[in-house]
């Protein structure tokens, strides 16, 4: 990427999807992007957004997709999202969907 380009939260979020398993941190994400952290901070913020904001949209969107189309056990999702274990993974899911990955999934492919 050239000096000076601003990247889209698309191509951000693009990232942040390829870097889910390795933790997705903001030094990965600028680094990949070729920006220094602090210029990442700033371009997303003059979007009205932030490295965090964007993991979490991103993990959310991913883990609904994987648990609607695939048969991938709970565990292994949480790891292919970069979290430390299915425990933290449920909780994070339930405080935004309000609702068990295992329930949400059962809802979904009824």
């Amino acid at each position: 990427m050239k000096l000076g380009h601003i990247p889209s939260q698309h191509t951000v979020r693009e990232a942040v999807a390829a870097s889910l398993q390795s933790g997705a941190s903001l030094r990965q994400i600028a680094s990949r992007l070729g920006f220094s952290t602090r210029s990442l901070q700033r371009h997303l913020a003059a979007s009205g957004t932030c490295h965090s904001a964007i993991v979490a949209e991103v993990r959310l969107a991913t883990a609904c997709r994987l648990l609607t189309e695939t048969d991938e056990k709970v565990s292994r999702i949480a790891l292919l999202l970069g979290y430390t274990g299915p425990t933290s993974f449920s909780r994070s899911f339930m405080r935004l969907m309000k609702i068990q990955p295992a329930s949400y999934r059962r809802q979904r492919r009824k």
